[in-house]
């Protein structure tokens, strides 16, 4: 039962909770030339599951590899082989590290929503337009919550995590985030969600998870026919019509929402 008491307080919490990151820079002053999309990340993990098994790998993962568990996993860093990530003394070594976290994200049971801002098609559409980073979390709440009702969890409180930016980017963002959930969407009704922000280095495994597939998913968008291994394992990951009976399918304008939306598909 989702209902829990505890003394005389009544948690009324959902099953599910959701962990988000980003790809790109959210503004339209400067667009950088090789990636011009802003992408965010929502990856929902059933609670029961991401503690009994997804904290679990990710805590191993980084015991064989490191010797402990602080590190944290930043996709950047990986990639360029920075910080904590500059360990490896040949390629073979590289590629037998990366094929470990490929199948952890493999393996790891999540649903994905990924929101893809394309700026220059945005620019080229309005002269004045929205914040990317406010569209892509409207497009978000509105398709988690669609994710909920088909659960049973609508009516329950699910928590929404966030990597703190700084206290003015925070301060936005949960302005958004409660006029959204007040009643500003498409769905024209209140969001039963919780705005909670992490601190950088809070070692959560649902925040790094979030951070490796969120790139992955804006490459894609931007060079389709390249090969992209990442975004290969993410595909049956995503939101899609027909549920897990159509995994790896229909997920384009579902789980995998842009914006401005396509003239053509590609």
């Amino acid at each position: 039962m989702p209902d829990t008491y505890i003394g005389r307080i009544e948690l009324n919490f959902s099953d599910y909770i959701v962990y988000v990151d980003e790809s790109g820079d959210h503004g339209l002053q400067t667009l950088d030339p090789n990636y011009p999309v802003f992408v965010l990340a929502f990856c929902i993990f059933h609670k029961r599951y991401y503690s009994d098994t997804v904290v679990p790998a990710l805590k191993h993962f980084k015991f064989r590899h490191f010797g402990h568990d602080i590190v944290i996993l930043h996709e950047n860093e990986i990639r360029k082989e920075k910080g904590n990530f500059n360990i490896f003394r040949n390629r073979h070594e590289r590629v037998a590290f990366l094929d470990e976290l490929s199948g952890i994200v493999e393996a790891s049971n999540f649903i994905l929503i990924s929101c893809v801002i394309e700026k220059i098609r945005l620019l080229k559409q309005s002269s004045a337009p929205d914040n990317p980073y406010h569209l892509a979390l409207g497009l978000g709440l509105e398709l988690i919550h669609g994710f909920l009702e088909e659960k049973g969890q609508q009516n329950n409180t699910t928590h929404i995590v966030f990597e703190r930016r700084g206290k003015k980017e925070d301060n936005e963002l949960e302005l958004e985030f409660r006029r959204i959930c007040d009643g500003a969407n498409r769905l024209n009704g209140k969001l039963p969600f919780e705005i909670i922000f992490a601190d950088k280095l809070a070692n959560s495994a649902g925040l790094q998870l979030a951070d490796l597939v969120a790139r992955p998913v804006g490459l894609h968008v931007l060079r389709p026919d390249q090969a992209n291994r990442a975004f290969d394992v993410l595909k049956s990951k995503f939101y899609c019509e027909g549920g897990r009976e159509n995994v790896g399918e229909g997920y384009e304008g579902l789980g995998l929402k842009r914006f401005p939306k396509s003239e053509k598909p590609r």
